[in-house]
């Protein structure tokens, strides 16, 4: 209805343009908003107060002439000109529930819309490096990066899912070391575990099978690990030389090829898990790019970057010209001992994803990473890539409590809610529910206690629990050997006549609308309001008015409105990742 009232405008609009009224030149764009207040109207617009100026009018002397060039249309009943100019127009009662006829035609494809016009857009989220499972504070990444996918999918946009495996560097290395430490264990040797080392107890049973593999052939007494190691950082030592000599200890102990299984082992078993976890959350990926597969890439995109006079060499390490293009201080990308930096695999990285031609590239990251904003998109200049093709998210992990107390998300110490057990506690739709609804980069506290109550304070209990009263109507009706029509007649339509009614009508026709801000905005967290909003008002309707009444034209006509809410809701909760049960 909202695009027919701007069409109806647009004509009036053109035909005083086309007499001389407005200026061709000035003509506006006509927008259409829904009134604030119902008593002023169902939709108001400002295009008189737009073009009064260009056309040297009176903005309420101009609205008059383009009310009176307005095409006659049935569904429009009233026009009124409302304070310096606004024209606000009264929807006809049977056009009003139109919206409950397409919404029953078009059923799951409601709302979507062909804003992308196929455009190929990359989100690459979640990407947590593959040294433990994953927490709750990634699990706000997982849910916010699935439902910007699932929202720019329904808008239009051909969209590739994305997780960048961080399955080379110095982080993995320190994983296979705590599993290989861990395995001497399991064999009788005691010492004090590294501090820096990866200490949860997942490393264990990816231990148990290095033994199980292995057998004894990587044992190695505890002295001949230790000695001459520098001192770890309890004993007044720097714990980062500590575990880089005991890496390099481990290598020339057990040999590279011994390493290499050892590291292999505990990457495959840690992204199997992170991969089922996220299977779990109702959480897919189209591709699971490693960054070992870059290596070729990484000379190349060095080589384009020394070609374009963007790095220089100094004190033996190679840097990135960063502060060129804004970043606080330059950065190297090749250390003095040849060896290229996690830097240089990102740049080669982001090259890739380009050259592979996507329109857009969208990262979901951490917070944490807002240093590494600028640089990046430097790089991505300097390699002659326009930066506005690539959109950053930044992503506040979420604060977990149990009544008042703060849980810990270290993955290192091992002292953390893994999302595994988020989900078992409260179930993978208030999981992804409740982490997307504020904006990405605000402060989330994730109440653990809410999220498992089933009351109107649990938003996504009360949309489904709004759902699931609809399916139990219809239920009802079976059971009595009642039907529904499948397509509400206007005729039927016209028994809706109660305020809340048209209320919901109204709400649910902004539904596209809605979906379509979302999507560009890149904010979930709209849709969630929309559908607790929305879930409000049917509950307040329902608890108000009986249903199933003797009337049958305007039983069937409540009915109508109720499946519309339902599939609405469905509709939504779907974009979300939640799902619409049928009972409660």
């Amino acid at each position: 209805m909202k695009d027919r009232i701007a069409d109806l405008l647009q004509n009036a609009v053109e035909n005083l343009t086309a007499e001389g009224v407005i200026p061709t030149e000035a003509a506006p764009t006509v927008e259409v908003e829904p009134a604030r207040d119902r008593n002023h109207g169902d939709f108001a617009s400002n295009v008189a107060l737009k073009a009064a100026k260009p056309a040297g009018m009176n903005p309420w002397d101009l609205a008059e002439k383009i009310v009176a060039a307005l095409p006659g249309d049935s569904s429009i009943r009233k026009v009124e000109i409302a304070g310096p100019g606004f024209i606000n127009l009264f929807v006809s009662s049977v056009s009003q529930f139109d919206i409950l006829r397409t919404i029953r035609e078009q059923g799951r494809a409601f709302g979507r819309q062909n804003l992308g016009q196929n455009k190929s857009v990359q989100v690459e989220f979640v990407s947590a490096n593959p040294t433990g499972p994953l927490h709750v504070g990634h699990g706000r990444g997982a849910a916010y990066g699935a439902s910007v996918s699932d929202l720019l999918e329904a808008v239009g946009y051909r969209v590739h899912r994305e997780y960048y495996v961080n399955d080379a560097g110095r982080q993995m290395s320190i994983l296979a070391l705590s599993v290989w430490l861990r395995y001497l264990e399991q064999g009788g040797e005691t010492f004090t575990f590294p501090a820096n080392g990866y200490q949860g107890d997942y490393i264990l049973p990816i231990a148990r099978q290095l033994r199980t593999d292995e057998g004894d052939d990587l044992q190695h007494p505890a002295a001949s690990v230790f000695d001459g190691i520098p001192a770890d950082e309890p004993g007044g030592g720097d714990k980062e030389a500590h575990i880089d000599a005991l890496v390099q200890r481990a290598r020339t102990l057990i040999g590279e090829q011994a390493f290499a299984r050892v590291f292999d082992l505990a990457l495959n078993a840690i992204l199997t898990d992170i991969q089922q976890d996220l299977a779990g959350f109702g959480v897919h990926f189209d591709d699971w790019f490693s960054e070992r597969s870059l290596r070729p890439d990484i000379e190349d995109a060095l080589q384009r970057l020394q070609n374009n006079g963007h790095l220089y060499e100094e004190n033996g390490a190679t840097w990135f010209r960063a502060t060129t293009f804004g970043d606080d201080k330059d950065r190297v990308v090749r250390r003095d001992n040849g060896d290229t930096t996690y830097f240089a695999s990102d740049i080669a990285y982001h090259l890739n994803k380009f050259e592979r031609g996507f329109d857009k590239v969208i990262n979901v990251w951490g917070a944490d990473h807002h240093g590494y904003m600028a640089r990046v998109r430097g790089a991505i200049e300097a390699l002659g890539v326009d930066s506005e093709r690539l959109d950053i998210q930044l992503v506040q992990f979420a604060i977990l409590y149990r009544g008042s107390e703060r849980l810990s998300m270290s993955t290192r110490s091992g002292s953390f809610v893994s999302l595994r057990e988020l989900r078992d506690e409260v179930g993978k739709d208030a999981a992804r529910f409740f982490y997307v609804t504020r904006k990405a980069e605000q402060h989330m506290d994730f109440d653990l206690e809410l999220a498992k109550s089933e009351s109107k304070d649990n938003p996504v209990y009360y949309i489904q629990y709004a759902h699931a009263r609809v399916c139990s109507m219809l239920e009802k009706m079976r059971s009595q050997g009642l039907e529904t029509r499948i397509t509400p007649e206007p005729q039927l339509l016209e028994q809706l006549e109660l305020e809340e009614e048209k209320d919901i009508a109204a709400q649910m026709a902004r539904y596209p609308e809605l979906l379509g801000k979302a999507a560009e905005a890149l904010e979930p967290h709209q849709l969630t309001h929309y559908l607790r909003d929305l879930a409000g008002h049917f509950h307040s309707y329902y608890n108000a008015h009986k249903v199933l009444v003797a009337d049958e034209s305007l039983s069937q006509a409540r009915v109508a409105l109720s499946l519309a809410v339902q599939q609405v809701l469905a509709n939504g909760l779907e974009l979300l990742g939640v799902n619409a049960p049928e009972s409660m």
